[in-house]
């Protein structure tokens, strides 16, 4: 079976999210199942980058204001089908966004552009290669499902994934007659969305199959709290909406073998984890005691809760623990850190920005792993920590709530608790939450059996890949 991937970034070329880890993860996960995945990437610098050797396979002389030629190549193990485009791709600045943080303004143009070559290529556009279905992830490809929708092919099956609900593709009604659709798209049956044009909006109308990447966040988007206003249309369309969790790469992130821990170690023997711990103090500036380490790596941002962190740093302190932070986002939650890192030196390190190799480490050497999200369509963070024997302090949101057992007094006598979560997402609840972990780190028997038995779950894209190729076969049958 064919599938083309449709992705705006895809690890280890480029990233801004867990996205890029997906994308990444799931060519190889699926392989397995017989499944051949291409994705098709835009052709940013640091793609380009990595292409050794490619064939250009089909060129376009005006694609959406500009010419452009599609590159297929085999890199970092990834069979890759890259949109070159510069007038759209080759910039300075984020991928997203400019070198101000403001988004470019003709992202619309940029990933319109992206979703039309998908649908091309369903069509035939390579010969030799047809692939049965498009998988398009987020707002960035959702528009490929609205092409094949209202271009006449009625061959090939779209699945749409969202990552998060919240980034939604929304722009005016202006750039319509720009989107090579046919009139009667700009309808509520189409990409119309309260008078202007919603990417997402659009990709949930015309799909076969949408899914989103835990069953918790699954139910969560149908209603007004997390639908992000989509709500509607996702309940109208409930029947088609599938929650399959991600999983992660699990070669990459192996204790056993990973190259930027201090120490490897397995869940047989943690005692290694004490030379990370170690390393990761010293990185930030932590001086060694006996309570827990507490790590963060994250956007800082208001979704993931930052606030309330910081809101609990001093209390976190005052019960003898230490916190390190990686991460960049907002300029008041840096801040935040910064003064928390100046109020209590030695007990409290503040890394701005993100580290791939410090993550790791982060992972290898921190006791309790902090995902204090308001929402979390899955997360990925707390399977790291899982894998490491991190323990995750989470919020019972999405896929947090989906992958973390709480260490209830139930869990932790029946020996199968692997976290702590909490509820509501505010400030006293997260204390409590730091006032059991604490608790509980200074119980060995107990803190160590979470530990093991969070290495021992299957995190990995295993089971999810199973579902994937399951949902495959389904809209395949639908479709004959």
């Amino acid at each position: 079976m064919d599938v083309l991937s449709v992705t705006s970034e895809i690890y280890p070329l480029v990233k801004t999210g867990g996205l890029a880890d997906v994308a990444g993860a799931l060519p190889e996960a699926l392989a397995e199942y017989d499944i051949a995945m291409r994705t098709l990437v835009p052709g940013y610098p640091q793609v380009k980058a990595a292409l050794k050797r490619g064939r250009t396979v089909a060129t376009f002389d005006d694609l959406f204001g500009g010419p452009a030629e599609l590159i297929a190549a085999r890199v970092a193990g990834l069979d890759l089908v890259v949109l070159d485009a510069k007038h759209l791709f080759d910039r300075p600045g984020g991928i997203y966004v400019d070198q101000t943080g403001a988004d470019w303004p003709d992202n619309w143009q940029r990933y319109a552009a992206l979703s039309w070559v998908a649908a091309e290529l369903a069509k035939g556009l390579v010969e030799g290669y047809r692939p049965a279905i498009i998988h398009a992830h987020d707002w960035q490809a959702a528009m490929a499902a609205a092409y094949v929708a209202f271009g006449g092919d009625t061959q090939t099956r779209v699945i749409l994934t969202i990552h998060n609900i919240a980034f939604q593709g929304q722009f005016g009604a202006d750039i319509f007659p720009h989107l090579r659709l046919p009139a009667q798209a700009f309808d509520m049956s189409g990409v119309e969305y309260y008078g202007g044009v919603g990417f997402l909006k659009g990709g949930l109308r015309c799909a076969h199959a949408i899914t989103t990447v835990s069953p918790t966040y699954a139910r969560e988007i149908r209603t007004p709290e997390y639908g992000m206003g989509l709500e509607g249309l996702l309940n109208e369309r409930g029947h088609d909406l599938y929650g399959i969790l991600n999983g992660i790469d699990a070669t990459a992130w192996n204790p056993q073998t990973d190259p930027e821990l201090a120490a490897h170690y397995g869940a047989a023997n943690t005692k290694a984890r004490t030379t990370n711990r170690a390393a990761l103090a010293e990185r930030f500036g932590i001086e060694a005691d006996t309570g827990p380490l507490f790590g963060l790596v994250s956007r800082l941002t208001w979704q993931k809760g930052i606030d309330i962190v910081a809101e609990n740093v001093d209390w976190l302190v005052s019960l003898g623990g230490s916190l390190a932070v990686l991460g960049s986002g907002d300029i008041q939650l840096e801040a935040a850190m910064s003064d928390a890192a100046e109020r209590h030196p030695g007990r409290v390190g503040f890394v701005r920005g993100y580290d791939e190799a410090l993550s790791h480490l982060m992972q290898g050497g921190a006791d309790v792993l902090m995902v204090p999200s308001r929402f979390e369509p899955c997360g990925l963070t707390q399977l790291y920590g899982l894998r490491y024997g991190a323990v995750p302090l989470v919020s019972r949101v999405g896929g947090l709530a989906d992958t973390v057992i709480d260490a209830n007094e139930a869990a932790v006598e029946a020996g199968v608790a692997t976290g702590v979560q909490f509820s509501p997402v505010d400030g006293p609840a997260l204390g409590e939450a730091i006032s059991r972990s604490v608790s509980l780190y200074q119980r060995p028997d107990i803190w160590s059996r979470m530990q093991r038995k969070g290495m021992k779950t299957d995190v990995s894209w295993t089971n999810s890949a199973g579902k994937y190729a399951g949902l495959y076969q389904k809209i395949l049958g639908e479709a004959q």
